[in-house]
């Protein structure tokens, strides 16, 4: 993961115009293809919204099994970041985005394998999906959970979320309706035009309205191009 925060600063005057009809504002970064530094451009975003926002801005990443979100931060990827700190239960008190297998929910740790925790030295908190506590052969599924999301806004000023590529996941899918716009990254050099025209069609088709385009590692260097429109 790298930090992207010097080339986001039209991305963030842009989206900085968003509106939402309830509490912060909700942000979803995907890709139709895995590779195309969408996480990266999540967590540099989410950055940039801490810093500029005077209440606390949400990290949510979508990939429960792989923590990609949260491990880059314990890593030190963004400069003048700390790394996260002690968990909190991120389910705000409403049933979570996600459901989990029966013998997760009848032990009662259904609802608090998501944690959130604040990055040191921001206001960003980070999450973190919880998979020591599942048993071989549990399984967790995304679902849109429109109760969640809206104590999460009222939470924070900026909740950001960053969803596996659709060609691994629909975890995207499931949550777009919940989101006041959806930017698709593409690898300039990589994605065809037909993949991004197919993924922006599946999700207005799930409710999601999407909002702009980020054009990363544009003829191989480091720049990214920034588009959303209103």
């Amino acid at each position: 993961m790298h930090d992207l925060r010097a080339d986001l600063s039209n991305l963030w005057r842009a989206a900085a115009r968003m509106t939402s009809a309830e509490g912060g504002r909700t942000i979803l970064f995907v890709s139709a293809k895995a590779g195309e530094g969408t996480s990266s451009v999540a967590a540099s975003f989410a950055l940039i919204a801490a810093e500029k926002s005077p209440r606390s801005t949400w990290l949510v990443d979508l990939d429960l099994r792989r923590n990609a979100a949260y491990r880059a931060f314990e890593e030190g990827f963004a400069a003048n970041a700390g790394v996260p700190g002690r968990a909190f239960d991120a389910s705000l008190g409403r049933a979570p985005p996600y459901s989990v297998s029966e013998a997760a929910q009848a032990n009662g740790e259904g609802n608090k394998l998501l944690t959130a925790h604040q990055v040191q030295g921001t206001r960003l908190l980070v999450t973190r999906f919880r998979n020591e506590r599942l048993r071989p052969g549990q399984r967790v599924q995304l679902r849109a959970q429109p109760g969640w999301w809206s104590t999460v806004r009222q939470a924070a000023d900026w909740v950001v979320v960053d969803a596996p590529a659709l060609e691994r996941s629909d975890a995207a899918l499931a949550v777009a309706s919940q989101m006041d716009g959806v930017v698709v990254v593409v690898r300039a050099d990589k994605t065809r035009a037909e993949d991004v025209a197919t993924l922006r069609m599946e999700i207005e088709a799930h409710g999601g309205k999407v909002v702009g385009v980020v054009m990363n590692r544009m003829r191989a260097d480091a720049r990214l191009a920034d588009r959303i429109s209103g």
